[in-house]
């Protein structure tokens, strides 16, 4: 995906610390990321143009949405993500001329007036830090709740390392990390104010580009203004309390280092396993729903005096909670997901995933069940699919995360599926699809060579007919057509004992993979039949996807363990051919659906 990243600060800020991130680790997993902000201080691989979004004039809105839209069309912008008001106001009127959807995360509390009320500006999809912020978004400013969830404030576990964390500190050392400015500026203040005349710990000020006049008098004895450093985790890990909110106090409970969590809204005391859910909901602080603070700065003393004796395994247990928490891989996962969501919401188009089942030659060809089309209608099809320009892709091709780029410009893809391994697939459409340039994905059973589960079904049998044999298979396979599995003998897995489905899905799997020497990529549940035990069994015995029939998503990477996908039969004309392959048809036939339901 091409995302745009859109920050407003003038000093670093944890927003801006969110947003470089957040932006390195998209661009690890593949994605190209720029970023826009007034200044940038934290390094960062993502490009960085300047735009200076907290200049709030006419003009310098204008000026700011027409730079905007320039970047939009020159680096084919999917997604803009704005994490400050100053910026997603200019961002919301630039995606809504460029028809690409906005995401916002809001790191704190909103202004509530009439002007905020009229233009929210939280775009099409908002993710809050804390559960506070969505309260107060939801109750406040009447933001639908469907179109916000809480998703942290991510931290890239993997620099956390218990090798590192574990220092023995030589003398007590109090860290307290901010701004010097605004609100959190007090804050300081008020601790400095408190805990300068103590002489049995030494005090560092880390954060702030300059040392406002009114904290002068601190400077000396015990107490070292820092100013912005790079390397805070290094401060931190080398601090017997850590005085903070925020990414602050997130960041010292994986360094295994004492929190007294205290923001501009709250205080929550020392972080205990006891508070650390209630913790969260105010980002350690930061976030109150109350309109005053609720702590009295006398307290303080007695705090930090409980933060010294907290022991080891109290530390280790806040690491491994808040570990889980701000996961930047579970994170990342869903917020990935959630860019997805949105630009199919927007683009009402997802890459169309066609079901076949039969190819056959003509109609004296067909059985009792309608899963089949002509030879005739294929080649009608895959001829259309070649005039227009599609590209056929498979599973290997959407390995590695490249299922992303299905929203690239030059990119039409399509996925064709067949289920159960007819001997016709290899006779009859095996032929066309190498006619035209063609691939495709074909979902087979092991140990059957005719399709035995329809033919007995007492209810409803069927005709006989043949699957295809290794040597057809392997042929297919040397072209290009891609294998999956479809259990050993095509049951409804929903309905079987949890035992026997994994027994259907993972020695079919084992068997296959021996019979055609590669790996099995994606699994087909037999008649769409699957629930959430069921759909465990896949992903835990190495199938990388798997396909469904009617149920899934609207969105291809929502699930991949429950793609959905499109049938097509006889009974279906060009004309219905093309709107099923358009990449609306799900969209229409959802919103039917539902119309009926309702």
């Amino acid at each position: 995906m091409n995302i745009l990243m859109a920050l407003s600060q003038l000093e670093v800020t944890g927003a801006e610390v969110y947003g470089t991130v957040l932006s390195d680790e998209l661009i690890r997993r593949g994605n190209r990321v720029f970023i826009v902000s007034d200044t940038l201080t934290k390094p960062t691989n993502a490009p960085y143009e300047k735009i200076e979004f907290n200049k709030r004039k006419l003009k310098n809105r204008i000026s700011q949405v027409t730079k905007l839209l320039k970047i939009i069309k020159e680096k084919d912008i999917q997604v803009v993500h704005a994490h400050s008001r100053a910026s997603s106001w200019s961002c919301a009127i630039a995606c809504k001329i460029a028809k690409i959807p906005l995401i916002t995360t809001i790191h704190g509390r909103q202004p509530v007036h009439f002007s905020r009320k009229l233009i929210k500006a939280f775009g099409d999809y908002s993710l809050s830090v804390c559960e506070n912020i969505r309260d107060h978004i939801v109750e406040d400013l009447k933001v639908n709740s469907k179109n916000i969830t809480v998703l942290r404030n991510m931290i890239n576990i993997r620099e956390y390392k218990k090798d590192l964390v574990d220092i023995q500190k030589k003398e007590k050392v109090i860290s307290i990390i901010g701004r010097l400015s605004g609100p959190k500026g007090d804050v300081t203040y008020n601790l400095l104010n408190i805990l300068h005349r103590r002489q049995d710990f030494k005090i560092q000020v880390i954060g702030g580009k300059e040392i406002p006049q009114r904290f002068k008098k601190f400077q000396g004895n015990n107490v070292e203004f820092l100013g912005y450093v790079n390397d805070v985790s290094e401060k931190i890990k080398g601090s017997s309390l850590v005085i903070g909110a925020g990414r602050v106090a997130v960041e010292a409970i994986l360094c295994e280092v004492p929190v007294l969590a205290i923001g501009e809204a709250e205080s929550v005391g020392v972080v205990t396993m006891d508070k650390v859910k209630n913790a969260l909901k105010s980002n350690f602080g930061d976030i109150s729903l109350n309109k005053r603070a609720l702590f009295q700065w006398t307290d303080i003393i007695p705090e930090i005096d409980k933060a010294f004796n907290l022991n080891k395994a109290e530390l280790f247990s806040l690491r491994e909670y808040i570990s889980k928490e701000f996961s930047i891989d579970i994170i990342v996962d869903e917020i990935e997901k959630i860019y997805q969501r949105e630009i199919v919401k927007k683009r009402k188009y997802e890459m169309p995933v066609i079901m076949y089942h039969r190819v056959i030659k003509d109609e004296s060809e067909k059985g009792v069940h309608g899963t089949y089309v002509t030879v005739k209608q294929f080649e009608e099809q895959m001829s259309y699919l070649k005039k227009k320009g599609f590209e056929t892709v498979t599973f290997k091709d959407m390995l590695n995360n490249k299922y992303k780029q299905r929203f690239d410009n030059d990119k039409k893809w399509i996925m064709l599926t067949f289920d159960d391994g007819y001997k016709d697939n290899y006779e009859n459409a095996f032929p066309i699809l190498k006619k035209y340039g063609f691939k495709s994905i074909i979902y087979i059973l092991d140990g059957l060579n005719y399709n035995k589960w329809d033919v007995q079904n007492k209810n409803n049998p069927e005709k006989k007919f043949t699957l295809m044999n290794k040597e057809e298979l392997l042929e297919m396979q040397n072209y290009g057509i891609e294998f999956g599995g479809h259990t050993s003998s095509h049951p409804e897995l929903a309905k079987l004992p949890i035992e026997k489905a994994i027994d259907e899905i993972s020695i079919s799997k084992i068997t296959i993979e021996k019979m055609i020497g590669k790996e099995l990529l994606s699994f087909a549940y037999p008649y769409g039949s699957l629930n959430q035990d069921v759909k465990q069994i896949p992903k835990k015995i190495g199938y990388r996807f798997a396909v469904a029939t009617d149920s899934g998503s609207l969105t291809f990477s929502d699930d991949l363990f429950e793609i959905r996908r499109i049938g097509i039969f006889p009974t279906n004309n060009l004309f219905n051919f093309k709107r099923k392959v358009s990449g609306k048809y799900n969209f229409i036939k959802v919103k039917r659906e539902q119309s009926y339901r309702d």
